[in-house]
């Protein structure tokens, strides 16, 4: 289970951004982010190690993707594609609203059931894959969402009931300072269950953490600041995308 925060306000100096927590089996080993794949140079995301993809990328053109697993769906499966794929394959387009439509126009069927964000300064899009058919594609309103094994804003998942209200109350970051989301991704207080921030525990829990953020202007760099583990153990640090 991962967990995606997105605020969209259109308008505003940042109009996009971004918080994804990373919650995986801690012996899967992964590459912080950078430009992993030479047939996509203007990608760059954390790369799996064990399939290849992505579990959260961001190309030159300033759309981010990110893909969760659904409910009941965690980890691979004999015949299935790798979900890890599905970000790469959004971030051939140059546009949130072009990336959407072509993930909504795949065979949902060649990969367990997922959910993605795919967002840009114009847009942003929650995509749902339910293991048949075609994915649904829903254009998220400007505000505040939270995202992780069901629907956007489902406020029975524990971690969002908790959380959500807690970033919509927060002052909106301003990157390079996302002090007021750093809290609140860095969060692993019980009760048990509705931690953002997921202690180890069997073997999994939170492995990294990142905060994009997309400016206004198109000419201007994204700011993406990234925890290569747990977030209150390790700290956030500014990813140089010009080298990347």
């Amino acid at each position: 289970m991962c967990t995606i925060v997105l605020s969209f306000s259109p308008g505003s100096a940042w109009p996009l951004l971004f918080g994804a927590n990373r919650d995986e089996r801690l012996d899967r080993s992964w590459d912080a982010p950078g430009r992993h794949w030479p047939d996509r140079p203007a990608v760059v995301g954390g790369r799996d190690r064990l399939a290849g993809g992505s579990w959260l990328a961001l190309n030159d053109s300033g759309v981010v993707a990110g893909v969760m697993n659904r409910v009941g769906s965690l980890g691979p499966a004999p015949g299935k594609r790798s979900r890890g794929e599905l970000p790469l394959l959004a971030l051939e387009h140059a546009t949130a609203a072009e990336a959407a439509r072509a993930i909504g126009n795949l065979d949902a069927g060649a990969w367990r059931s997922f959910n993605m964000v795919v967002a840009d300064r114009n847009g942003a899009y929650f995509i749902s894959g339910l293991g048949y058919a075609t994915p649904e594609v829903r254009a998220l309103e400007p505000g505040t969402h939270m995202a992780a094994t069901t629907e956007p804003d489902d406020m029975s998942i524990p971690r969002i009931g908790r959380h959500l209200p807690r970033f919509r109350e927060a002052e909106r970051p301003v990157p390079p300072d996302w002090t007021s989301w750093t809290r609140l991704m860095s969060d692993r207080s019980l009760p048990a269950g509705s931690e953002l921030n997921i202690p180890p525990r069997a073997g999994f829990g939170t492995c990294s953490s990142s905060l994009i953020g997309l400016p206004a202007d198109p000419a201007a760099a994204p700011s993406w600041h990234f925890a290569a583990g747990a977030p209150d153990r390790v700290g956030y640090a500014a990813v140089d995308l010009s080298a990347a």
